[in-house]
């Protein structure tokens, strides 16, 4: 049986925090299992936060200052991670943070330079995991769903619900994924009015009421009828969504975005064979969505223990490290519509 040890680094669009967790593999075949040794969220500094939040509006050279910047910051961030679990992994896998991601114009872009980022934690690294697939006319997203595939095949759904709500599942005997629609982002972007980085449990969300104007404009966007392969980015937020939020409460648009989410999680999963649905991100542990989500539903929503829930995108990205090193299929063309599967990922070694 072999086995890998490994860390793997996820920022998502909601900007929770940089997830990093550690992993153990075994392999036996095709045959995986893993184990999260260890994991944690490390919160943004302030300042940190500011510039990510704002990169979206930068001009090109001071993004790739700033991607240099963040892959040292991400480079010292997994180091004292591994100093502080007295670990030597295999390998470092990053998601980095997705800045754009516009695949209809054929460019997406994760920052968190790798040689940078390698040379700071002095460590092997894997990252860029999805212009490979975009340059082959696909997506490049969903990627978590080889993971679901793999490592959670006990559910007949994986769904994950971060700053954008994504789900996966076997039809036919391929794997089917695509985003769904922006959850976390708007959810956080809303509670930040309210001078709160998030709506906990749902509680100012459960205590406002549906507007059904401001609903039926959400649901009315052209994108919730196209068929995938589809992916979203901030930037569907910012052009179709950040304008409808205004002129009425914080808790009933809450309360509306909450409404609007589990409809669309709801509606295509409602034509699937009744089953299981693993529910993983930040949006699980949002008790009024999950309650929502379980009335439209004919399902059983399953909410995983909390190590699963919060890591699951930094273990999944971990394994895409894996079977990059390994020179195997991570990223499918039937998920994101490209011309052909990849092992997708460039590597850089700590001394080039």
């Amino acid at each position: 049986m072999k086995e890998t040890t490994a860390i793997g680094m996820m920022s998502g669009s909601s900007l929770d925090g940089l997830d990093i967790a550690l992993v153990r593999f075994q392999e036996e075949g095709d045959n995986y299992r893993f184990h999260i040794l260890e994991a944690e969220t490390l919160p943004y500094p302030e300042h940190w936060k500011a510039m990510l939040s704002e990169a979206f509006h930068k001009q090109p050279e001071d993004l790739v200052q700033l991607d240099k910047d963040y892959g040292r910051y991400l480079g010292e961030q997994v180091l004292d991670f591994a100093k502080k679990h007295n670990v030597t992994p295999n390998f470092v896998a990053s998601h980095g943070h997705t800045i754009f991601h516009r695949p209809e114009e054929h460019y997406t872009l994760q920052i968190g330079d790798g040689k940078e980022l390698a040379k700071a934690c002095g460590f092997t690294v894997i990252n860029d995991f999805r212009s490979e697939d975009v340059s082959k006319g696909g997506q490049g997203a969903p990627l978590v769903p080889i993971g679901d595939k793999l490592l959670f095949s006990d559910y007949e759904i994986c769904l994950n619900i971060g700053g954008i709500a994504n789900l996966s599942y076997d039809e036919n005997g391929k794997r089917i994924a695509y985003d769904l629609c922006i959850a976390n982002q708007a959810l956080n972007y809303l509670a930040n009015m309210n001078g709160l980085d998030y709506d906990r449990d749902g509680e100012m969300a459960r205590s406002g009421e549906v507007d059904i104007t401001l609903l039926k404009q959400l649901n009315r966007h052209p994108f919730y009828g196209q068929f995938p392969p589809k992916s979203l980015g901030r930037e569907f937020f910012e052009a179709n969504q950040k304008q409808l939020l205004q002129g009425l409460s914080v808790p009933d648009m809450l309360a509306t975005f909450v409404e609007h989410i589990a409809l669309q999680i709801a509606l295509p999963i409602s034509f699937l064979p009744k089953g299981k649905i693993l529910c993983t991100g930040g949006g699980a542990r949002n008790k009024f969505l999950i309650e929502r989500l379980q009335a439209r539903t004919k399902h059983e929503v399953v909410v995983p223990e909390k190590q699963i829930i919060d890591y699951k995108e930094a273990l999944v990205f971990t394994f895409l490290g894996l079977l990059r090193m390994e020179g195997k299929t991570n990223v499918l063309a039937s998920v994101t519509g490209a011309e052909s599967d990849s092992c997708s990922g460039r590597i850089w070694k700590s001394n080039e």
